[in-house]
């Protein structure tokens, strides 16, 4: 008996989702170990006071200089005990772990005099920004790691700023880390970031695990962790509950993206909560110049958000986002559970090439539920770009809108999914499928 195309779509559909969870799962697995560090100090011993009003910022500039001599004699960890600690922006170390004990707060000034302003970064474009609280360039072997410390960005002055319109440069993260490698993020808790809360750029074998990352919904653009131009990522049981988005994949922006020519690749993202009354729960783009491509996100839990999930970029931007899996997410109070945008975003400058146009392509979701939904879904592709392959199974969304998909520019298939999708995302399953494969995988384990 022939067995029905949807159904065979349906079975190489998970398989190839086995396949790539599989592969992409070692990303997560094959992190460096967290083996205690030989050589151990405490941040009171340079003369720091832990009362939030002292500035600390000398005292841990201090204590990092002094550990960069146990580099080449297995590291160094900065303890940093039960207290409030004032500081301004600091650098970090190679081969050192950055620990803070349960009730150790490290407060941000709110002064912007305590903030160093350097160039944007090369991917970027020109201009001068605020360094980040917490810094890093050409690190190797960094951990960032507690028994839930916290930062506190005391974000409300740079909101306040950002939205009158009088900070001459750009708003500072709690976390920058660029151009490094073997990273950990783990155990702690981000509140009232200024801006970005944790930003790997440029950056190789990033983990980031069990952080709880929170604003008031009045945080403008905040966003939670934005892994930029870096591969071998993986963020997992996490909790993040931001004004903007809160995972966003970026790549750099228009030319300056494309001529630094660095993706954001060989991502795993899972089992986490995620919230953005503002933003989405997780987003691709819009900056995507550099590319962003074999992403597996599984396991998301998103509620009371203005996007579940979003793929934003505009004609300018050039790159691509290719090969993208999302499978297992929950959807609770979602404005619009899914959204695919080639109309967003600003540029860096008036000297952006229009004629780049950016590729949408191999986008795989499966196994979303939703219940008070208003939009399923909507799609607006590029005219001289479509959006292509766009494929989507087992997705059952309650949704109040009357029409419930908006679809313009772009094409995949569907199967298994309510409210039924609009057509052009009912096309023949041979969009999935190239050449006896599902996007480039072997589908030789189906004889039929």
């Amino acid at each position: 008996m022939k067995m029905p195309v949807e159904l065979v779509w349906l079975l190489a559909f998970t398989n190839l989702l086995m396949i790539r969870g599989e592969s992409n799962d070692a990303i997560c697995k094959d992190h460096f170990k967290l083996d205690p560090r030989p050589h151990s100090v405490s941040i009171l011993e340079f003369g720091a006071v832990g009362d939030g009003k002292y500035l600390n910022t000398l005292a841990f500039q201090n204590a990092i200089f002094y550990l960069k001599s146990f580099a080449d004699k297995g590291g160094a960890q900065l303890y940093v005990p039960p207290g409030k600690w004032l500081t301004g922006s600091f650098n970090l170390t190679s081969h050192l772990t950055l620990f803070l004990e349960k009730g150790a707060t490290i407060l941000a000034s709110p002064n912007p005099s305590h903030w160093d302003i350097v160039s944007s970064l090369p991917s970027y474009g020109r201009g001068k920004r605020y360094r980040s609280l917490i810094n890093g360039d050409n690190l190797l072997d960094v951990v960032i790691t507690g028994d839930n410390g916290t930062f506190d960005g005391q974000g409300a002055p740079w909101w306040e700023w950002f939205e009158s319109g009088t900070l001459n440069y750009s708003r500072p993260h709690i976390i920058e880390l660029v151009s490094s490698k073997n990273i950990l993020i783990s155990n702690l808790t981000f509140l009232n970031a200024p801006s970005v809360n944790i930003h790997p750029v440029y950056c190789s074998h990033v983990h980031i695990r069990k952080v709880l990352i929170e604003t008031t919904v009045d945080s403008p653009y905040v966003l939670g962790i934005v892994p930029d131009s870096s591969d071998n990522v993986c963020i997992e049981d996490s909790t993040i509950n931001v004004g903007h988005d809160t995972i966003s994949l970026k790549s750099g922006w228009d030319q300056y993206g494309i001529n630094y020519n660095r993706p954001t690749t060989n991502v795993h993202i899972r089992n986490l909560g995620l919230k953005s009354p503002t933003g989405a729960g997780i987003s691709f783009g819009s900056e995507m110049s550099g590319g962003i491509s074999d992403v597996t996100v599984e396991h998301l839990t998103v509620q009371s958000s203005l996007v579940g999930v979003a793929f934003r970029t505009t004609r300018g931007r050039g790159g691509y986002i290719r090969n993208i899996t999302i499978s297992g997410v929950v959807l609770t109070r979602v404005d619009t559970a899914i959204v695919a945008d080639g109309h967003t975003g600003s540029h860096a400058d008036d000297k952006y090439d229009r004629d780049a146009l950016p590729v949408v392509t191999r986008v795989l979701m499966r196994n979303f539920t939703g219940e008070r939904i208003g939009l399923a879904g909507k799609f607006t592709g590029i005219g001289e770009s479509p959006f292509t392959s766009i494929c989507l199974s087992d997705i059952h969304l309650e949704t109040s809108s009357e029409e419930s998909w908006v679809c313009s520019n772009v094409s995949g298939f569907s199967a298994d999914v309510t409210p039924e999708p609009c057509q052009e995302l009912m096309s023949s399953p041979s969009s999935c499928f190239a050449g006896g494969r599902l996007y480039g995988e072997e589908l030789s384990y189906y004889s039929w």
